[in-house]
């Protein structure tokens, strides 16, 4: 029998344990944390539950299938609500979005702002669902050099991405309103991007929001990775809390194990599931990481990182939407502030996650777990974290007093603040930069790194900092990605490693007879604006 280490149990690494015990690999998972699921775990105390890091599920449908591919069904494991509404977009500048998956209703929402502007949206979700589907290949292949990205299939796609636009040029295409465009852009901010630098690709995050939904997993999104370990258990699997992996062991350039404790574990691969800047240069000398070397890494750019407060408070917030993003009214300075400037900005964007109006296990009777997030500057010696917190604390609870007229500071019972140089010291992230490294066109696909690491053999890479990127559903792609490839490479079975084929896809989109109907009659598409 095979034997694979996995460091790491993170999201990545627990669909990768899963996908490899299929094929009969005897797998091993060795995690730093005393809890599975990385950042996409839970954690509080006193009946408070709080997620980590992603607050909700977005296309479930990779999960489903890695589900359905080791013989089981992700509904059966996790309870999901899809949410109406998604969530409240509040404009510092005046306005406010009721952001649904209700085509009709959407196009009413946008009205309310931009009557010529609701009518586009129809079309941007049809040009935007073809879009999806004729790159959606690139997120499920590996991307090896320049001859992969010079093949037809990629190159016939750039009339439809036009890679010389920003995700917001993009957008001015159909929106003229900049309010109306950031309701469409914001979804940057998971990748850490600017809409205003980040690749006019990523217009279908927006998309898949409309046309799969926003989902919420009972008990948070750690009761998912919760689940994931669970079925890896029963498929054989050894997962290993609170074992810190000092450095993985070569014979030559090949990997022979890895050492915990001063003591070398045997395997046959090791997949490496972490923050690829900051876990690889730990586990792999300089000299053996080909072009990735220290100097690369430095050198590479980098997204955003968050202030984060986890609140328990003995209050409820009915009137307080599920998930609630307020955009500064000088949004573009606030981005400046975070992605050029490097400093903390006075008047800053948030947003708040209210999960106990949709789940109401996440908190005690009568109160609320609050989950606030403030996207800031990954690590710069601009801002010293040890000094900036309690004052950025109170600027925080004060945006929020100012925007929605609640006083928290009197009703927290429970409180955490995680800062980027606590994502970087406790969490292993590199620059505390959350969203790992930048998805700009300089780092992406064969620019990215890549799933089979290539200047050592048998080392394996999932996960946000590596092919295709950052976010729950590409992070579960590079999971499957690498199965396919650690197994093509050991000679073992890796046909449920392939992507289901169209009749397959496990889809749910309720929308879209919505969207054909109403952009079909130029009538339907303008009235009641």
């Amino acid at each position: 029998m095979k034997k694979v280490i996995v460091v790491g149990a993170g999201p990545g690494g627990l669909a990768t344990s899963m996908l490899l015990a299929k094929a009969g690999v005897n797998v091993t998972v060795l995690e730093k944390q005393g809890v599975v699921g990385g950042r996409t775990s839970t954690h509080g105390e006193g009946g408070y539950k709080f997620d980590l890091g992603p607050t909700f599920f977005l296309y479930p449908q990779v999960l489903k299938s890695i589900f359905k591919a080791v013989g089981r069904n992700l509904e059966t494991e996790v309870e999901m609500k899809r949410l109406d509404p998604q969530y409240q977009l509040l404009f510092g500048d005046g306005g406010s979005i009721r952001a649904t998956p209700n085509i009709e209703e959407m196009v009413r929402q946008v009205a309310k702002i931009s009557p010529t502007d609701a009518a586009q949206f129809p079309r941007f979700i049809n040009e935007n669902r073809d879009k999806l589907k004729q790159f959606k290949f690139c997120l499920e292949e590996p991307f090896r050099g320049l001859k992969d990205i010079l093949r037809w299939p990629v190159m016939r796609l750039l009339p439809t991405l036009r890679p010389w636009l920003s995700l917001d040029q993009e957008l001015a295409r159909y929106f003229a309103d900049p309010r109306i465009r950031l309701a469409f852009s914001f979804q940057s901010k998971y990748l850490g991007m600017s809409p205003f630098q980040c690749p006019s690709l990523f217009s279908i995050l927006s998309f898949l929001e409309y046309e799969h939904g926003v989902w919420h997993p009972m008990g948070g999104c750690g009761s998912v990775s919760q689940a994931m370990a669970r079925v890896a258990t029963e498929m054989g699997v050894d997962i290993r809390l609170d074992q810190t992996v000092e450095r993985i062991e070569f014979k030559g350039k090949k990997a022979t194990g890895v050492v915990v404790d001063g003591r070398e574990i045997k395997a046959d691969a090791v997949v490496v599931n972490g923050d690829f800047s900051k876990v690889v240069p730990q586990l792999i000398p300089n000299e053996k990481r080909g072009r990735w070397t220290d100097t690369k890494i430095e050198k590479s750019k980098f997204s955003c990182s968050t202030f984060m407060m986890y609140l328990g408070v003995d209050r409820q917030f009915p009137d307080l939407a599920h998930h609630t993003i307020f955009m500064s009214k000088d949004y573009q300075q606030n981005l400046k502030d975070i992605e050029n400037d490097h400093v903390l900005t006075d008047d800053p964007s948030f947003y708040i996650h209210n999960p106990c109006v949709t789940d109401p296990s996440m908190a005690p009777e009568g109160h609320s777990s609050l989950y606030i997030l403030v996207p800031v500057s990954h690590q710069h010696k601009n801002i010293d974290w040890a000094r900036e917190t309690p004052a950025f604390r109170a600027r925080t609870l004060n945006q929020i007093k100012k925007v929605f007229g609640i006083d928290l500071e009197g009703s927290i019972r429970h409180e955490r603040v995680v800062t980027p140089n606590d994502w970087e010291n406790q969490f292993s992230i590199y620059r505390g930069a959350t969203f790992s490294m930048a998805h700009n066109l300089g780092q992406m696909l064969h620019l990215r790194p890549q799933n089979k690491f290539a200047s050592v053999e048998g080392v394996y890479l999932t996960g946000g900092g590596t092919h295709p990127g950052s976010g729950l559903p590409v992070i579960y792609e590079s999971a499957r990605i690498s199965s396919r490839m650690l197994l093509q490479d050991l000679g073992l079975p890796w046909d449920h490693c392939r992507v289901p084929g169209p009749e397959e896809d496990l889809i749910d989109s309720p929308g879209r007879e919505q969207v054909r109907a109403q952009s079909s009659s130029k009538k339907m598409a303008t009235s009641g604006i």
